[in-house]
């Protein structure tokens, strides 16, 4: 549990009082059986009055005494395991926001999400068992053992020969809930999985009438995850009744034995009492570090998975030093990339160049390669073949952080965050005054929707702007995009969801901004790239063909093709003269 004591050593001081609290809270807490044997002997040997007075005194002031160590020993430990897993979801989060879309794929959205709440979950269940019960019991195991002995050497033997036998019993259920343990949390993180698919496919599992399918799918897994539950709970079952029956065992032969003593004088009913009063705290301590056993598989499973997130290095490292602060050009030398586990490549030796102030366009079928591109520029993955430069540099020089500063993406599927219209559009930007916000909602032509809500750019919008039409969403992504002003505006078929008539109405309103940035749009649509400076022709990864609209349709007859499949001949003649 290397986790929990990294996080542990930020601590010190906390633990040691807690440690204070568990010690100071264990020997009261054993002082108040012996005054109670020492007063029983008094009262039946009829001692002195004065003694039997002094004793329960004793007892009162241990008993203030162990109240304030067990209240303090709750709220230490209770603020230690959580500022430990605090910290562990805060370091964990932040780790995974420096992982690139490559580590992301391999860890899976839903298991990240399982690690960084449940898993941390039951290292904080955990640590508060550890730091509240765990860090008690060998203290009151270890008085109790010498305590048990020094009042009677011959009943001892009881409760010594019992303790190893539930050690053994405890050993056995570690071993066999490791897996089980492990098991488990792999089950939540596919139940998460098959939720979290479902709840953002909802529409097209209910146009397909899938929803049986779907719940046998989920029946699977929710059914694995009861079976392995069921296992653990049998074996902490089993392992319960047998704790409590050599319990029970060892008492009943205790007071058998003691009996005999008792007649033989060879013990006092004080000393009994005191022995089966240190029986018990020594069962329960026993009984402690069981549930601690029985605990641990799984606060292990928890912390490994933890720990193989925070120990996952990412493969887009921030290695650059120079500060990208403008873009004036672009170039793609011999570019070949295959995406990980993927036998083929998506982007064979693309070459291209693009200056500051030019359109450039990517389009081909799907699966061509455009939104690759697109990804190896804000360095979501890096080439695995040729290099790409910005002014002239490679972008791996750059800080990963100044580059995407340089870099806005409007993706086809636009992603809103819960909030306002305002945090989002200024999420690039949070400097960003009215003024420009507000340009950027007229270019963008989201002036008119957004002075309808109620509460204008301050109104909600709900979580991934689920509140919101495609074409809203769609052009509150480009007003963001506009407010981050950046050198590098990447539009990936981000005018997919709009209308002929807005699609251009906001092309001609990006126009001053395209006088002094440089634009890279990946389409669909023909008529939308017409005006474009250069247009990349890109074919299963390749890049099939380059020029102007008018060179590629007399050079290029796969573009040419992609012409005619929108609009007829006599129109593609009339735009390509």
């Amino acid at each position: 549990m290397k986790l929990i004591f990294h996080y542990l050593k930020k601590h010190k001081l906390l633990f040691s009082l807690d440690l204070i609290c568990a010690a100071s809270f264990a020997l009261t807490e054993l002082g108040i059986p012996t005054l109670f044997g020492r007063m029983t002997n008094n009262y039946i040997d009829h001692g002195p009055q004065s003694f039997y007075y002094q004793c329960f005194g004793l007892i009162l002031l241990a008993a203030v005494i162990t109240t304030i160590g067990m209240s303090l020993l709750a709220y230490t430990s209770s603020k230690l395991s959580t500022m430990i897993v605090y910290e562990i979801r805060k370091d964990l989060f932040a780790h995974v926001m420096t992982f690139s879309i490559e580590e992301v794929d391999h860890f899976t959205v839903s298991s990240l999400i399982t690690r960084t709440s449940s898993d941390s979950f039951q290292i904080m269940q955990f640590c508060h068992q550890i730091f509240r019960s765990a860090l008690l019991a060998p203290i009151m195991l270890v008085v109790c053992s010498i305590l048990v002995v020094t009042t009677s050497p011959r009943l001892s033997w009881f409760v010594l020969g019992t303790i190893p036998i539930i050690l053994v019993g405890a050993a056995a259920f570690f071993k066999a809930a490791g897996p089980l343990s492990k098991r488990q949390q792999k089950s939540v993180d596919r139940i998460n999985q098959i939720l979290r698919e479902n709840l953002n496919g909802i529409r097209v599992i209910r146009s397909f009438n899938r929803q049986k399918t779907e719940e046998a799918r989920f029946e699977k897994e929710n059914k694995e995850y009861q079976t392995v539950t069921s296992k653990l709970f049998k074996l902490m079952s089993m392992s319960e009744p047998l704790f409590f029956f050599l319990m029970n065992l060892s008492v009943m032969c205790i007071y058998y034995f003691a009996a005999l003593l008792i007649q033989n004088n060879q013990i006092q009913l004080g000393e009994l009492l005191m022995f089966v009063e240190y029986l018990f705290h020594c069962m329960m301590s026993v009984l402690v570090v069981c549930m601690i056993c029985m605990m641990y598989p799984r606060a292990a499973v928890s912390a490994k998975r933890i720990e193989e997130v925070l120990e996952t290095k990412p493969s887009i490292q921030s290695s650059g030093t120079h500060q990208l602060d403008h873009v004036d050009s672009l170039e793609f030398k011999n570019v070949s990339f295959a995406y990980p586990d993927s036998k083929s490549h998506s982007l064979s030796n693309i070459s291209f160049q693009a200056k500051a102030g030019q359109k450039i366009a990517l389009i081909g079928a799907t699966g061509s390669g455009k939104s690759t591109v697109t990804k190896l520029i804000s360095r979501f993955y890096d080439p695995n073949e040729g290099w790409i430069e910005i002014n002239g540099q490679d972008i791996r020089t750059y800080t990963v952080e100044s580059l995407r500063r340089q870099t806005a993406l409007v993706s086809q599927k636009a992603h809103l965050f819960s909030g306002t219209i305002k945090d989002n559009i200024t999420f690039g930007n949070r400097q960003a005054s009215d003024d420009e916000i507000l340009k950027a909602v007229k270019l963008a032509q989201a002036e008119a929707f957004v002075n309808e809500r109620e509460n204008g750019w301050n109104d909600l919008v709900s979580e991934e702007g689920t509140n919101l039409s495609g074409g809203q969403k769609q052009r509150l992504s480009i007003a963001r995009a506009i407010v981050a002003n950046t050198g590098l505006y990447i539009l990936d078929d981000s005018f997919s969801a709009l209308d002929l008539a807005t699609d251009a109405k906001l092309r001609k309103a990006l126009e001053p901004i395209q006088k002094k940035a440089l634009f890279l749009i990946v389409a669909q649509r023909v008529s939308s790239i017409l005006d474009c400076d250069q247009i990349l022709v890109l074919d299963q990864g390749r890049l099939a063909a380059c020029g102007t609209h008018q060179e590629l349709y007399q050079s290029s007859e796969l573009y040419r093709q992609i012409v005619l499949s929108q609009m007829s001949e006599e129109e593609a003649a009339r735009y390509a003269k």
